[in-house]
This record gives C-alpha cells, structure tokens and sequence, in this order.
C-alpha cells in the first residue's frame, strides 16, 4: 500500500442545526497555511512518482496526439461579406480568431499564443459589431476566467478600447449605430460607448449571484435583458425600449417558476423560447409593445427537447433544432404559423449547433456538426435548394474506425428508468470500462467526438455516458427531477448504470472505472462512498465534495438553486446526508482514486479535493492507490492544447492501470 503523508486529524467539531458535523481537515481549505504547502508539496512528489511508474502513459498519450490533431471549427458569424470563425489545429495551443471579407484570403485576427507564448491566455469570448469594423473580446489569465474585455479594429487590428475588467461571463451586444455596446460589468448592466471612460447603468433588478443575458434588436430599439438568480432554472425577463428616455423596462415575464429567453426578429416580433407550461420547451411569439401577451408558434414535441432555432426571414421559415434521445434534428417551420414543411439533412447522428444565419436577411444556414467519430466540422444549409453540404471540415484528416455504440436501459432504484451509450470495438466478454456522467444543471450529454474517449476505446477498453436526471437531454422536468430535494436520485441512477455494465456482460467491478468533471465529480465522489464495492478506480476532477461548506467557496453561492443551502435546516440535512466527504468511513476498501485540481479554479475551490483526499488517504484500507495530481496556472475548464493532452493522457492511464487494460 502506498504510505501518505502525515496529516492532522483536528477535532473541531461544529454544531449546525442542532447536529454536531466533524471536520477534521479544515486546515486544508487555506492554500497559504504552511501545512497546506507542506502536504500539497508531499502530495505532488507522491503523484509524480506513481505518475512515471505508469508504463502506458506515453502510448496514451501518442494516441490522444493522433485523435485530437483533428481539430475543430466553429459556424461562421457574418456581418455583410465578412465572417468570423474560429480554427483549432493540432499546432495550436488555443483555438484562433480568424477573418475573411469577401473573396479575400482568410486572416488571423486574435490568437491567444500570440498575446501569450506561455499558453496561459485565453480568448473567452467575442462579438463583432454590426458592420464588423469592431470587434468586443474578452480574455483571461491562468484559468481563472477573471475576462478583460477590449475592444479591436478588425482592419488594422490596433485595440482602440480597453481591457475593462470584471466581466466574468458578461454578454456583449452592440448598439445599432453608435460604436456602444451593453454589457455586464460588477454585477450591473451598463451602456459603454467605445473610447470613453463615462458608462451609463441600465436600472435592472438584481445583484449579488444574479446572472445577466443580453440581446438586442436588429434596428436597435429593443434591448432584451434577462436576470437569474445564479443558476436556478427560472428567470425575470424584460425589454427595454431604447427609443425613450430613459430607457422604458416592460416586462416579458417576472415571478414565474420558468426559464425563457427571447429576442425581436427583423420581422418585428418578439420570439420567446420557454419551458413554462412546457418542460420539453416551445417558442411562442408576441409584439414589443405587448410583450406579456404570447402566442404559440412552435409547441413542445413530448419525446423532443426544443434546443435552438433560427429565422430565416428572407425564405419566410425557421429552422428549429432538437434533441429527441440526444440525437440533433432539423425541422423547418413556417414563419406564419408554426407548420412543420420540411427537414434539414444532417450527415449522421450527431449533434448540430450553434445555428448561425446572416443577420441582414438570410436563405441560409451554418451550423457546427459532430458525432463520436467525427470532429467538429460546419455544414451549410441552402433554403432555395433544400440542400445540406459540408462548408468547413476539421482542419486534421481523422476519422476513427471500429467503434461500435450500443444503448442500454437499466432500471433506477425508485424505477425510473436510466438510458446508457456504450462505445467500444467489436468484441464481447469484460473489458476494463470507464462510465461517465454529470447528471446536473440541466446539461444534456450529446454524442461529440472527444480524443480521449477514443483513445480509450482504441486501447480496447469500454466507454459507458449515463444519461442521468439532473441533466437536460429530456428537458427541464429531467433537470428538475435531479436537483435540489431530488439530488441522491441522480446518484442512484448513475450506481444503476454500473450495475447494468456489469450485468449485461460489459465489464466487472474489479475493471470498472468511474469519471467525472465539477458536478461529475460530486456524481464520482458520492458513487464511491456509496458503493465503493462496486468500482476499481475512480477519477475525481474539479470536484465539490464538501456539501455542507461548498458556498463559502468559488461559484458556490450561485449554485444553491441546484443543491440547496446550509444555511436552510431541511436543506442542511439533505446535503449533510450526501456530502462525499462526510461519508468516508475508517477501514472501508476505496477503490484507487485520483483527485485533479488547478491552482486557477475559480468556479470549484481545490480545497474540496485536498480534504477529501486526506480523509480517504487516511480511512482507506483499499489496495488501490489515492492520489492528487495539481496543476499550477490552469483552471477549470479551458487550457492549451499541450497540457490538455498531457492531464488526458494521465487520467486515461491512472484508470488503465489499476482496471487492467492492456494486461
């Protein structure tokens, strides 16, 4: 068994609702504490030397190089003659910014290796004006998604405004004519002309976690302001008349259980996507001036999840995009009234979008296309025709070959029941598997192609994606079934996904591995307390673990729509009786676990996975190891290329070698 550094057991105990709640590694929620760096320091040699005894980590990682050299491309966004996309290829370390006017050659116009040769900097976001002569981009540091937002010449390519800061996930729309755009900036909406220091707060209610989206009308009159509180799935939305002054809020929707989104058409209308009354979601329509007053364009399909839709004005129609089983699919729909006069040929079983058609009056449409064997790619759709091509491949010739997806339904504890996609090669009997889930804030798990999964699949193992409540492929009553109250259900369909791998042949517990990222990794952390049994090893990334403190840290506060508050007695309670930290108990055989943290996290502390690391490392009597693996200047979600393939290589390995693959 491996020997783990010593790391002292306090005994603070806190008295919360009249519970006492032990929490004997509090000392690790401080990273400057010298205990900390000494423990964090072990932990690192610790994973380091695992790490170089892992004989297939290269192997890995040349297949990951092979399968990720794919690349990607995004759906043009037009502006008149000129577009804007972006281009990742397998040499550069971030995706890039490119231009194109007309029949002019492609140019780069904004690559994060060029503001940062370190690949520490990353381009978050960014919107062209409406003539594309600017361009609003945000960027930021070491993973910390602390955006700066600037503004750009797209001709000269000079900054003419900028880095404001503290624009973490603001929206950017611009203004009809004058160089001004809204945005979101210290928890307010504001109006900021470029150039000039003054900027002018558009009164919304809101602030502390209430998270803001934007949109504005083709002719610039209308402003459409949404306010959430942190994630929870409902909002209050409004239009904002720009024409008066000041600016005259109506509202669209406010105090009501529902999320909706709307926008006003070239045609005048006010569109609205919803799920109230429709948990599958439908688009309604309304006047501006009447915006309370809906009427139904596109009802809710009851086995399909209404994703997006565009307006092709110029043809009269709309495209509406579905997800029915996670599966994409394009409809066409009369403008007027809703009917469905056609489809749009997709190229595979996939999923389609983001949908993007020219804002000056459109026939057609770009959308980006992706399927597990395919890369992102943009597909071109052509009213006038009816016809769908290829616009823009992945910039690297992959195509992965023998693998083969089966799809699976198990039962849930209380019955519900739980579907599962399985890839791997032609064969049958147990192989070492990986299940996957995350099963959270209404996020639906769509076939893409992703190189590590491949590369497991080519190393011969099974990939198992559980489509679990709490997630959004089957709408918002599926997210709502998974969230707050209902949380332990997606737990106890994500352990029925496991046991139906192994029932149905696919694996055993001693070659079954389990994975998951932020949310995933609270799913990973409460599967492995629960039924440590049942599982060979586990990876545990970016995890919240500690439930019952996990608002005093990062995103926290935002996100107690979803789990609950502490702070709430019944809602304590519930928390407390999942919090995978709390549940770890002394002598129970855990499988071999790797923890991963970045030094950058500024949605999900590290401090949850050091305390649940130490308390495993201290209660496990398991054979499998359990490790930490920190990664310094990175953060949650985006980073180079380069340090992207090495953390897939180590996690695919870490799960190789202790389920068996390749022995």
């Amino acid at each position: 068994m491996t020997r783990y550094p010593a790391a002292e057991r306090l005994t603070l105990v806190d008295r919360l609702h009249g519970q006492d709640v032990a929490d004997p590694y509090r000392w690790l929620e401080d990273p400057g504490d010298p205990r900390t760096r000494d423990w964090s320091a072990v932990q690192d040699s610790l994973w380091q030397e695992y790490a170089a005894g892992l004989t297939g980590r290269d192997d890995m990682r040349r297949q990951l190089t092979e399968l990720a050299a794919a690349g990607a491309v995004s759906p043009p966004v037009w502006r008149g003659e000129r577009y804007f996309v972006q281009r990742h290829s397998a040499m550069q370390p971030h995706p890039v910014l490119y231009t194109r006017l007309g029949d002019e050659p492609e140019r780069v116009l904004l690559d994060p290796a060029a503001l940062d040769p370190s690949g520490r900097t990353t381009l978050d976001s960014w919107q062209p004006d409406r003539t594309g002569r600017l361009l609003a981009y945000q960027i930021s540091r070491d993973g910390t998604e602390r955006a700066e937002l600037s503004v750009l010449d797209v001709e000269t390519g000079r900054v003419v405004d900028g880095p404001l800061g503290d624009c973490r996930y603001s929206p950017v729309v611009w203004a009809a004519a004058a160089p001004e755009f809204y945005y979101v900036r210290g928890g307010q909406v504001l109006r900021h002309r470029v150039g000039e220091r003054a900027e002018v707060p558009v009164a919304v209610p809101g602030g502390g976690t209430t998270a803001y989206g934007l949109g504005i009308s083709a002719d610039g009159r209308w402003l459409a302001i949404s306010a959430a509180p942190g994630t929870a799935p409902r909002n209050d939305l409004w239009l904002a008349d720009l024409h008066a002054s000041p600016p005259e809020l109506r509202v669209v929707q406010q105090g009501t259980a529902a999320r909706s989104a709307c926008a006003v058409g070239r045609d005048g209308r006010l569109y609205i996507v919803t799920d109230r009354e429709a948990p599958n979601i439908r688009l309604c329509v309304a006047d501006p001036s009447a915006p309370t007053v809906w009427r139904e364009l596109i009802p809710q399909d009851p086995e399909a999840v209404l994703a997006d839709f565009a307006v092709l004005d110029a043809a009269g129609v709309l495209v509406v995009a579905w997800l029915r089983a996670g599966v994409a699919e394009l409809t066409v729909h009369d403008l007027a009234d809703g009917r469905r006069v056609g489809a749009v040929p997709l190229p595979g079983e996939g999923r389609a979008g983001p949908l993007s058609v020219r804002p000056d009056g459109a026939y057609e449409l770009w959308f980006g296309y992706t399927d597990t064997v395919t890369p992102g790619e943009v597909w071109h759709y052509d009213h006038r025709t009816g016809r769908t091509a290829r616009w823009a491949a992945a910039p690297g010739d992959v195509r992965p070959s023998d693998v083969q997806t089966t799809e699976l339904t198990c039962a849930s504890a209380d019955g519900t029941p739980v579907w599962v996609r399985v890839l791997a090669r032609p064969g049958s009997g147990p192989r070492p598997a990986i299940l996957h889930g995350y099963g959270g804030f209404g996020a639906p798990l769509t076939p893409s192609y992703a190189a590590d999964a491949l590369s497991w699949v080519a190393a011969g193992g099974v990939l198992a994606i559980a489509h679990l409540r709490g997630g959004g492929e089957q709408g918002a009553r599926s997210h709502r079934a998974g969230m707050g109250e209902h949380k332990p259900r997606v737990f106890e369909d994500f352990l029925a996904a496991a046991e139906a791998l192994i029932d149905k042949g696919f694996t055993r517990p001693e070659r079954l591995g389990i994975w998951g990222e932020s949310n995933g990794g609270l799913l990973v952390g409460a599967a492995l307390t629960r039924r440590p049994d049942l599982f060979a090893a586990a990876v545990c990334s970016a995890p919240l673990l500690d439930m019952v403190r996990y608002e005093r840290w990062g995103l926290g506060p935002a996100w107690r729509a979803e789990y609950g508050s502490a702070a709430d007695p019944v809602e304590f309670g519930r928390l407390l009786g999942y919090s995978p930290y709390h549940r770890v108990r002394k002598g129970v055989a855990y499988p071999a676990t790797l923890f991963t943290v970045s030094s950058g996290d500024t949605r999900v502390d590290p401090a949850h996975a050091r305390k649940m690391c130490a308390a495993l490392q201290w209660a496990t009597i398991g054979p499998g190891p359990v490790l930490l693996r920190r990664a310094e200047h990175a953060g949650h979600g985006a980073r180079s290329t380069e340090r992207a393939l090495a953390l897939a290589a180590d996690l695919l390995a870490f799960v190789a070698d202790n389920t068996g693959l390749g022995r």
